[in-house]
């Protein structure tokens, strides 16, 4: 008898989660990770319950989002994402010109009801209209195809990067590249484009950089410059990582979390938290749960029939693999502090919204040609 309910209800849940055109791979391993992140979240707030129920909340709003996202069909993607574009860069100039600064930074639009960042939006965007300029055409890209999309990617990014917001600004330039290395850009024109890059490196130090960028980079190469300064961050967070070991001090008997060395330890440094209380081999199982639904996110861009599908579900996988590279990167040490936040862990909502709407465009993208798997 028991064994009959069980597999009634296995099979009632199966024919709910395709009833929703959801991919129950993707949706069981991001679940996981939203739970990850509330057990994390619980201890890096100092045991606060309130800021664990308001993220349990943003999860439960993302998900519903997720599932918006994941039956809109492939052709209403491609129609939308014209205006989802314009709308973000016209959202973008006016947060130049009415945009709240917090922080020294011009990033956020007040409409009274609701207060809302828009370059989030231009994450999704940007992909999905270089994807839709790119699906009709032959592949691999040539040099018009190459300019066009160049441009649609640098106008956001420009924008995002004067609020300042270097982070949020990376992100939308490696999903825009990401659809165009995925349309086949050839080698060379990569390799000619970093050589470019590089020659550049002076003269975008000198003037695109703010002071507070310069001063980060510098950290990085040496944060013991100044301990209880810039490089305050950095230090903090390699200690607790270091401090964890191999199978960690256990949740939430951290250390340099619960004495409050670490800053930022709810929202960018969260990772520095796990190291600490679940040691080498918990941050080996996390970033598994990563590989694994980037890995997911890439099969099902594999196996779409359509290049709009294949483009924009690989250039989400690809983005969410930087997220995951930058962040655990700047709390390591190894990269200049960012604020990219460690997807579907660090406290926060829009992100998290995002994220999720990505992963139920990936849905969609799967849901267009039906596999078991």
């Amino acid at each position: 008898m028991n064994q009959t309910f069980d597999f009634d209800s296995v099979s009632i849940t199966r024919r709910i989660i395709d009833a929703l055109r959801l991919d129950p791979v993707l949706l069981s391993l991001l679940l996981i990770l939203a739970l990850f992140g509330s057990m994390v979240l619980y201890s890096a707030s100092g045991s606060d319950a309130a800021a664990v129920i308001r993220q349990g909340i943003r999860i439960a709003v993302a998900l519903l989002l997720l599932v918006a996202a994941a039956n809109v069909p492939l052709r209403m993607l491609r129609k939308i994402s014209v205006w989802l574009y314009l709308g973000g860069v016209a959202l973008l100039v006016a947060v130049m010109f009415f945009g709240e600064v917090g922080k020294g930074a011009q990033r956020w639009l007040d409409l009274g009801f609701i207060r809302f960042q828009p370059s989030e939006m231009l994450k999704l965007a940007v992909p999905m209209i270089v994807a839709t300029y790119l699906a009709d055409r032959v592949l691999p890209v040539g040099l018009k195809e190459l300019i066009v999309s160049s441009i649609l990617v640098m106008i956001p990014v420009v924008l995002i990067a004067r609020q300042p917001d270097l982070g949020t600004a990376i992100l939308v330039g490696s999903a825009g590249f990401f659809v165009l290395f995925l349309a086949g850009v050839r080698w060379r024109i990569i390799i000619s484009l970093g050589v470019l890059f590089s020659a550049l490196a002076p003269l975008l130090w000198k003037f695109a950089l703010h002071d507070y960028q310069r001063n980060r980079i510098l950290t990085l190469l040496d944060p013991e410059s100044d301990p209880l300064g810039s490089g305050y961050h950095i230090i903090q967070s390699k200690i607790a990582i270091g401090s964890g070991g191999v199978y960690g001090k256990g949740w939430l008997n951290g250390t340099q979390s619960q004495l409050d060395f670490i800053p930022e330890r709810s929202t960018d440094f969260i990772f520095s938290v796990f190291g600490e209380e679940f040691g080498f081999f918990g941050s080996v199982v996390l970033i598994l749960i990563y590989m694994a639904i980037i890995f997911r996110g890439l099969y099902i861009a594999a196996h779409s029939t359509e290049n709009f599908g294949r483009l924009l579900a690989g250039a989400l996988s690809l983005t969410f693999f930087v997220y995951l590279f930058v962040n655990t990167g700047m709390v390591a040490g190894m990269l200049p502090v960012v604020g990219v936040p460690l997807p579907l862990i660090s406290y926060g909502g829009t992100s998290m919204v995002t994220l999720m709407v990505g992963f139920g465009l990936i849905m969609s993208i799967r849901s267009a040609r039906r596999f078991r798997v």
